[in-house]
């Protein structure tokens, strides 16, 4: 059983390479897949994903107004992520039933997405804050709250940041690297989702 705690995030500057980035990491197993909202077509992108794969949750990211969040919605998003707390985007997705994930770095900021209404919270960049350590940091005071980190996750990192408390974890570039994207290598995308998947897998069951 493919273990959901993975967030294939796409950012595709021409509309075809995102729906093959799509389908190359459901292939791997990859269930949950976040389209960047200044993709290229990304409310399309979005509505060709939830025909093609009825089988993940197709969201969006990078949602900075209230607008985009209804044009997502209206494209059939199941969730969206936000790279800051905007309590106005917060309070319109929570009254359609949308799960939305705001982009928070301090307590403070998580405190306050999490009152709001929010799903749950990204933590971005996480590297730069110290990755699993700086999540395992925040648990006691915030444990409560289910922390999505981003920015610097990859196959090295993802348990361990499972394992400091995170809910989840999203992950781009480590699942895209370029040099895959220009040759249009999607055995290499999705093999690398799938060592990522067994990984997560191994730690929940190991």
């Amino acid at each position: 059983m493919t273990y959901h705690r993975a967030i294939g995030v796409i950012r595709a500057p021409e509309l075809t390479l995102g729906f093959h980035m799509a389908q190359a990491v459901a292939q791997a197993g990859m269930a949950l897949i976040e389209i960047a909202w200044n993709s290229e077509q990304a409310a399309t992108l979005v509505a060709q994903l939830r025909e093609a794969l009825p089988h993940c949750k197709i969201g969006v990211g990078t949602v900075v107004t209230v607008d985009q969040l209804h044009a997502a919605l209206a494209a059939g998003a199941q969730f969206c992520f936000c790279p800051h707390v905007n309590l106005d985007i917060i309070h319109t997705a929570v009254a359609r039933k949308m799960a939305i994930i705001p982009g928070a770095l301090s307590p403070t900021e998580i405190v306050s997405a999490w009152q709001a209404g929010a799903s749950s919270v990204k933590i971005f960049p996480v590297e730069m804050m110290g990755g699993s350590q700086y999540i395992q940091s925040l648990q006691g005071p915030l444990g409560h709250i289910p922390l999505i980190p981003t920015g610097g996750v990859s196959l090295e990192n993802a348990a361990d940041l499972i394992a400091a408390g995170a809910t989840g974890v999203g992950l781009s570039s480590y699942l895209f690297p370029k040099q895959a994207l220009q040759l249009r290598d999607w055995f290499a995308v999705s093999r690398r989702t799938e060592q990522l998947l067994e990984r997560l897998n191994a730690y929940r069951y190991g």
